[in-house]
């Protein structure tokens, strides 16, 4: 195959809290994101998202954007706090109405809507009652995925009930770098857990309203890359980690267990949270996956001897942020597109006919890019980045992967999480001040991308290499 399907899906991706600014507008309630950047010392210079890129008010121009680029899909996540503001039965219509607007705004313009029902900004209300710690989340959440399916459901054919589980319930929970800045492991644990329920809860809950909706979630996935495979305590740490970004959600959504890794290290932890039917087969249709690096497995000091708090405590493996090796991005993270086959084949290895079909639902780069004195913005290492994914991608789907679609991260620059506005990722440059838009070079890449269904890629590695 030297090109990609025509049925093949090329979107662009974003989260509500990263965009939408409009934080008290409309009836929109507090979310532990809001409580989170207005907390000192949480947020890089105490910049928060309550302005973000105004996309509450500048929906249009970006719709109309995405469509001079050809976008085919939009995967957008929704504010719970708009349309539930306290995650109760509440409900704020002017929420409801402005995702309608979004929705058929897109419908118009002939791209798919792809909405995510949680990317991260928990009512704040919830939070004070226990948050992700508490198994009621799950059933709150539950029935905001129903109103949902009821109001939206006959308007778009793929949702996402949760983007990146492990983010935050180990960087929120664990970690304290994400909202809602707790560190307890155990927290993390029960957090991941009550995720995993919420989605099975989720998904009968949508099912029974709009059944012929495809339900799935994305998860974020890294393949462990160890140093020395003769070295034990290495393969123990790669272990460790594989069970904790990996395998931990994998089992538990396609096997309907945990995997024996995650009952040992987690202990009770775990066995106290689990109930009989929370975990089940069959409430996967699609499998998204963000992937964005492999994650090296090596020495670093000072190294702390409890392997799972090295995996976790270090971020993603005890090597991966004091020393990674190779081309880095700016958000210092390596450049590894082999992950993408080794993720996809992998999966259907081990997994076979059980594994549901799989949509990227993110994959891109922060570089720092600023207009030329043209007003151009000409970021060659993000085309160089996508052009290496993309053709390891295409090699994969060739090979018998079951790849159906890919999801830009991120069609704007926008408020990147603990590290504020300071880093890129959009194809779409945004000067914060003034909320003007310009497309980068790479937007015009990828819109030559779709219109060719990838013929022109090449591998190119001069930049990023």
């Amino acid at each position: 195959m030297k090109r990609f399907s025509d049925e093949f899906v090329f979107g662009v991706a974003t989260a509500a809290y990263q965009i939408e600014g409009g934080h008290d507008k409309d009836g929109k309630g507090e979310s532990i994101w809001d409580r989170f950047s207005h907390t000192p010392g949480k947020v890089a210079r105490g910049e928060t998202g309550d302005i973000a890129n105004d996309h509450f008010h500048r929906w249009q121009e970006d719709l109309d954007l995405m469509q001079e680029l050809g976008i085919e899909a939009y995967r957008f996540s929704i504010a719970w706090t708009r349309l539930f503001p306290d995650g109760d039965d509440v409900r704020e219509d002017r929420g409801f109405d402005f995702y309608d607007r979004l929705i058929e705004g897109l419908l118009e313009r002939g791209i798919k809507p792809v909405p995510t029902l949680y990317h991260w900004d928990l009512p704040q209300e919830l939070q004070d009652q226990g948050g992700w710690e508490n198994r009621e989340t799950a059933y709150r959440f539950a029935e905001y995925a129903a109103a949902f399916a009821e109001h939206f459901g006959s308007r778009i054919d793929l949702l996402a009930t949760i983007n990146e589980p492990w983010v935050f319930a180990w960087l929120g929970h664990a970690m304290g770098y994400h909202a809602p800045g707790l560190t307890s492991q155990t927290a993390a644990i029960r957090a991941s857990h009550h995720a995993t329920l919420a989605h099975n809860l989720a998904y009968d809950a949508i099912k029974d309203i709009a059944p012929k909706l495809s339900v799935g979630l994305a998860l974020s996935q890294s393949m462990p890359a160890v140093d020395d495979v003769s070295d034990p305590r290495q393969l123990e740490a790669a272990a460790v980690f594989d069970m904790n970004q990996n395998t931990f959600w994998m089992e538990a959504l396609i096997r309907g267990r945990y995997p024996q890794l995650a009952t040992k290290h987690y202990g009770s932890d775990l066995a106290d949270v689990v109930h009989d039917g929370d975990l089940a087969t069959g409430k996967l249709d699609w499998l998204g996956i963000n992937y964005y690096f492999n994650t090296r497995i090596g020495p670093v000091q000072p190294e702390p001897t409890d392997t799972r708090v090295r995996v976790i405590d270090e971020m993603l493996g005890y090597a991966n942020e004091s020393s990674p090796i190779g081309p880095l991005t700016d958000m210092s993270w390596p450049i590894t597109p082999q992950g993408f086959s080794g993720l996809v084949h992998r999966w259907k290895r081990d997994y076979g006919p059980d594994l549901p079909p799989i949509y990227i639902t993110e994959n891109g780069a922060a570089y720092d890019d600023e207009p030329n004195e043209e007003g151009k913005v000409t970021d060659q290492r993000r085309i160089e980045y996508l052009d290496l994914h993309l053709t390891e991608l295409k090699e994969a789907i060739e090979l018998g992967a079951d790849v159906r679609g890919y999801f830009l991260w991120s069609f704007m620059d926008n408020f990147e999480w603990a590290v504020g506005y300071a880093k890129r990722f959009g194809i779409v440059h945004v000067d914060y001040k003034t909320q003007v838009r310009t497309a980068k070079d790479s937007a015009y890449f990828y819109r030559d991308v779709i219109r060719s269904r990838g013929e022109h890629l090449t591998k190119r590695k001069s930049a990023v290499a």
